[in-house]
């Protein structure tokens, strides 16, 4: 019975399962369903809404772009009715021109016509003008009596004369005026130049003299039968002059560096007292051998206060033995600074290249350290001597051209000339011998006193002025001007000097009278 019992209650239980089951499911269905017709709902009214934005925010944007297009088309009326007016103008203004330009071609029109009118007359009048000199000359050479050839050698004679005085007026007005402006300039340059460099006055000597103790001394020099004498001018190359004068030996030589080895080597003998031919040849050696040293040293040295790079090492030593080589006693390689100095200064000054003037300026008189040794002049000399070592052109025709043998092919050899004569002419720098001072003065006159018209000349100032004193009935003042120009002009191109030349022409009309 019981299994009965449990039987129908497990079908009472599923029954009731399957109810409580039934009734959830419908419960959840139910909600499900009032759910979707909520999310239905919301859904539909959101989209109702956006729907409203759209169709809102289309309509905003569509009043924006019509607001656009209606200010665009305001601004291209506007801009269109600018232009209408723009065009008007312009239409006035060139309807205006026209009617301005047809006055002015009938006014051309009319002075056409008076200039057609006016040349007719010119023509007509120039023909009777024409006729009127005709018959005037012919009357001019009926009353003259002069033929027509006669006539016109007279009348270019009368031309001639009256263009001379002209040509002397403007010679004179010119060059005044050129000399004031180049006066100028180069005082201001020169002034300059001298004032940033300054050098000692010379002080050298073209003798060499050795001093002797005693007689005695000069006796071991001289050597039994002159054999330590001979040996020394053998080793030295030099002449040795020895005289009654007491207590000195001179030392003769054209060749500087020579002479001032066989100076020292003397002196070093004098000192030492052992003088014999060995003892000679080895004290010249030893002597040599430091000249070279010393040639080196001193080249190196002027170099280095030129301050010039890429000295040929050849060169250096032809530097130093300028140290020893005087002109009127002035140093040359000390004077070969001065123009390098001077030369830099008015390139600088001019506008060009100062390291090139200076290069130039120092080698300028580098023939003259051989001179001795081979023929021809320092400037030939140094100008080959240098091109070995691919000089430039620049350098190479300042050395060649600076005395004016011949002509300039680049600025810096006038430069070099320039420096070259400041650095020869300031006070202190050289001096001349007596009687080439007496030739030289004397040369200045005889050559003033060529010329046609000059009565007298005198050499003034240490030659540095020509006074010259001319016939005043022959020579009026136009033509003095041009004496004078003619007289610098022969200056220049026949006589060497240093410096400049003052031509002071005079010209003067004395009147005498006697009372009795």
């Amino acid at each position: 019975m019981w299994i009965i019992g449990l039987f129908i209650g497990l079908i009472v239980g599923a029954v009731a399962a399957w109810l409580i089951l039934t009734f959830v499911i419908r419960s959840t269905v139910a909600r499900a369903r009032i759910q979707a017709e909520q999310l239905r709902d919301n859904t539909l009214k959101e989209a109702q809404n956006r729907a409203k934005e759209t169709e809102l925010a289309a309509r905003q944007e569509s009043l924006r772009q019509k607001e656009a297009f209606d200010k665009e088309s305001e601004s291209r009326r506007m801009e269109l009715k600018n232009q209408e007016i723009s065009l008007t103008k312009r239409e006035d203004t060139l309807e205006r021109k026209l009617d301005t330009l047809a006055v002015k071609e009938k006014h051309l029109d009319g002075l056409e016509n008076k200039v057609d009118k006016r040349e007719k007359a010119v023509t007509v009048k120039e023909q009777e003008l024409e006729t009127t000199l005709r018959e005037q000359r012919e009357r001019l050479l009926q009353v003259s009596g002069l033929s027509t050839d006669q006539a016109k050698e007279l009348l270019l004679k009368r031309v001639e004369s009256e263009c001379r005085l002209e040509c002397g007026a403007m010679i004179q007005r010119i060059t005044e005026q050129s000399q004031e402006e180049a006066r100028d300039k180069s005082r201001q340059i020169i002034i300059q130049a001298i004032q940033r460099y300054a050098s000692e006055q010379t002080a050298d000597h073209t003798v060499s003299s050795v001093a002797i103790p005693s007689d005695d001394m000069k006796g071991r020099v001289i050597g039994r039968e002159g054999r330590n004498i001979r040996a020394f001018e053998k080793a030295t190359g030099v002449d040795v002059v020895i005289d009654d004068t007491p207590g000195v030996v001179v030392v003769s030589c054209f060749d500087p560096v020579r002479r001032e080895i066989a100076r020292m080597s003397l002196e070093r003998l004098v000192q030492d007292g052992r003088i014999h031919p060995a003892r000679i040849e080895e004290v010249v050696a030893v002597v040599s051998k430091e000249m070279d040293e010393n040639l080196i040293k001193l080249g190196k040295e002027a170099v280095q206060e030129a301050n010039l790079p890429n000295i040929a090492k050849p060169v250096v030593p032809m530097l130093g033995r300028l140290h020893y080589r005087t002109s009127y006693g002035q140093n040359v390689l000390k004077h070969s600074l001065e123009v390098a100095y001077l030369s830099q200064v008015i390139a600088d000054e001019l506008g060009l290249d100062g390291l090139v003037a200076r290069r130039a300026g120092l080698l300028h008189d580098i023939g003259k350290a051989m001179d001795h040794e081979q023929e021809g002049g320092h400037p030939q000399i140094g100008m080959e001597f240098l091109r070995r070592f691919n000089e430039s052109e620049a350098v190479l025709n300042a050395t060649l051209a600076h005395h004016g043998d011949v002509p300039a092919t680049t600025p810096y050899t006038p430069i070099i000339m320039a420096a070259d004569a400041i650095s020869a002419s300031r006070p202190g720098a050289r001096r001349e011998s007596l009687e080439r001072y007496v030739k030289r003065l004397q040369d200045l006159e005889d050559l003033a006193l060529g010329f046609d018209g000059v009565r007298q000349a005198y050499a003034i100032q240490a030659g540095r002025e020509v006074r010259v004193i001319v016939d005043a009935k022959s020579v009026d003042d136009r033509i003095s001007a041009k004496i004078a120009r003619d007289i610098a002009k022969k200056i220049e191109s026949e006589m060497t000097y240093p410096g400049e030349i003052k031509i002071t022409l005079i010209r003067e009309v004395r009147s005498v009278e006697y009372a009795r």
